[in-house]
């Protein structure tokens, strides 16, 4: 078979961009369901959960949305190990050519080798793992083309995990984190290496479908030795969590050394499947992350009405509700007392001496009629220990971090509620330039006895007059006779406005109990509508929030 190495600028950064991805290599709906419903974690999360878990979920979705786009006919596969475990040795044993220096001096690999199994949509892949140009090559000849049981194969060799330059391990750490299979190259003296364990074997135990170990190197050991070794090494493998491992064994010096090896190759290039499965077993690691901050319980996405009714009532003792309703019957019937009241009472009461006036407290009347016209507002305290209540009683239902949550969403707006009780308060009180009809016509017909009864009066005294000068009044009207029928006449006025006003009273007293109820009823709803628009809606919307996260984390689980 021939083959071709391009040291330098090979075929594989043609700007020819991604070839288009065959069916059978396109993206499971259910991996871009999952990819979906992680995004929706993350944003959900924002502010809620801990940050370093939304960073590594944003991380691995950014990954993926890169490498999605990325050619999928292509399997990155990585070869990693320790110095000396033959990594490089065994590139080229794939390969077919001297691409990657082996040896024993550390390090020998210094960078990144990738070696490319057909080169359309290979160079836009390479570009986004950062492969330097220099070290890419290309299995372009005739007979590698004709052998196409490797094709789409990107096989990459990474410098020693455990060099000492911190370059170089960074670099190991970077590409085990993007490698669609993850390879990794142990030999039979070392393949205990704690710090590869420690390091890497062990934080990508849950990657076992997408994870080979290959003991290399079994040149050195014999028949029955072989089989002792692979079997402590799963062992070891096993203890450490990996559910089943693949383990393969490997020599590139020994003829057919490699051939267990490259049929592993040859079926994962084949099946098309590493790139998801390996994004897939990511994504299960992050999403068990997130499934930690939920509850089994189904959560309530809503306030009860029992709380809504506390809530409400908490608001409404805080902004003293039942007290301005009461209040505000006291200043119905101080208003209705300047339209009912007899005026001669009224008079009378003036003339005397009224000790609210000898104590400069006339004022008070003045500003009970007027003292709910203006805002009022509800302490801070108060509102304070009512959002405590309601939160408190929601947030023992859900777990920490959206407990907190709650809670913070019922203070969104506590600066904000003390005004808007007093704003709703002020809504529900009536202006008291507008009185009920009936009031006007009282005090009209108050007056109209007045005038007769002063009318009277005054008939009275002209005709006393008249007598005590005998002199003959002028007309029928001036008869000293009709004395005793005017009189009466004043008297039946006089008891009219005194009746008139002691009925109007009680009807007064009786409206100004249905007007503070009216009142406190109109108040109870301003209130009402400041608890749900300030308190229970955020809340809800944080309930609803939550029971939305349940399910995206059963979708990103794949459930």
């Amino acid at each position: 078979m021939t083959t071709s190495a391009v040291p330098a600028n090979p075929p594989v950064d043609s700007p020819a961009g991604p070839a288009p991805v065959p069916a059978d290599a396109a993206p499971a709906p259910a991996l871009t369901d999952r990819l979906d419903g992680l995004d929706r974690l993350v944003r959900a999360g924002a502010g809620r959960l801990d940050r370093p878990l939304l960073d590594e979920a944003g991380a691995l979705l950014e990954r993926a949305g890169q490498r999605l786009k990325l050619s999928g006919e292509h399997t990155v596969v990585t070869l990693a190990g320790g110095t000396g475990s033959g990594k490089s040795s065994l590139f080229n044993a794939i390969c077919g050519l001297e691409l990657s220096p082996p040896g024993m001096r550390r390090p020998m690999t210094s960078k990144a080798h990738a070696c490319v199994w057909g080169l359309d949509g290979a160079g836009p892949l390479l570009d986004w793992l950062d492969v330097d140009k220099k070290h890419r090559f290309a299995r372009a000849g005739a007979a590698d083309r004709a052998d196409g049981s490797l094709q789409g194969l990107v096989l990459i060799d990474l410098p020693d995990h455990d060099s000492i330059q911190a370059m170089h391990r960074a670099e190991v750490d970077r590409f085990v984190t993007v490698a669609d299979l993850l390879v990794w190259v142990v030999d039979p003296q070392k393949y205990a290496d704690a710090s590869l364990h420690r390091n890497y074997i062990v934080p990508f135990a849950r990657h076992t479908g997408v994870t080979l170990i290959v003991l290399n190197q079994v040149d050195r050991l014999g028949p029955g030795e072989i089989d002792d070794c692979v079997a402590d090494l799963r062992r070891l493998l096993e203890a450490e969590g990996l559910a089943d491992p693949r383990i393969v064994t490997s020599s590139a010096v020994a003829e057919d050394g490699v051939t267990g090896f490259r049929e592993v190759l040859v079926d994962t290039v084949a099946a098309r499947r590493a790139r998801t499965e390996r994004l897939s077993t990511d994504i299960d690691r992050v999403a068990e992350r997130f499934a930690e901050h939920r509850l089994d319980a189904e959560p309530p996405v809503t306030i009860d009405d029992g709380r809504r009714a506390e809530l409400v009532q908490a608001f409404g003792d805080a902004a003293g509700a039942p007290a301005v309703a009461e209040a505000m019957e006291s200043a119905y019937e101080l208003r209705a007392a300047d339209f009912i009241d007899w005026p001669v009472t009224t008079l009378v009461t003036r003339l005397r001496s009224d000790p609210l006036r000898r104590m400069r407290l006339t004022e008070l009347r003045e500003e009970l009629r007027g003292a709910f016209t203006g805002p009022v507002g509800a302490q801070q305290g108060d509102v304070d220990v009512a959002l405590h209540g309601v939160a408190e009683g929601v947030a023992a239902e859900l777990p920490v971090h959206w407990a907190r949550s709650v809670r913070m969403a019922a203070r969104s707006h506590a600066a904000e509620i003390p005004e808007a009780l007093g704003e709703s308060l002020r809504a529900a009180l009536p202006s008291f330039n507008q009185v009920p009809r009936w009031w006007w016509l009282v005090k009209t017909w108050q007056y109209f006895l007045a005038l007769v009864a002063a009318l009277g009066t005054v008939w009275i005294a002209v005709l006393i007059a008249y007598g005590v000068m005998d002199a003959a009044a002028p007309g029928p009207l001036g008869d000293a006779g009709l004395i005793p029928y005017i009189a009466v006449l004043v008297l039946c006025t006089l008891g009219m406005g005194r009746l008139t006003t002691s009925a109007c009273r009680n009807l007064v007293a009786l409206s100004s109990a249905k007007h503070g109820d009216r009142m406190e009823d109109a108040m109870r709803e301003g209130i009402a509508r400041v608890a749900r628009e300030k308190v229970i809606e955020p809340i809800e919307a944080d309930l609803r929030a939550y029971a939305d996260f349940r399910r995206d984390v059963d979708v990103a689980l794949g459930g």
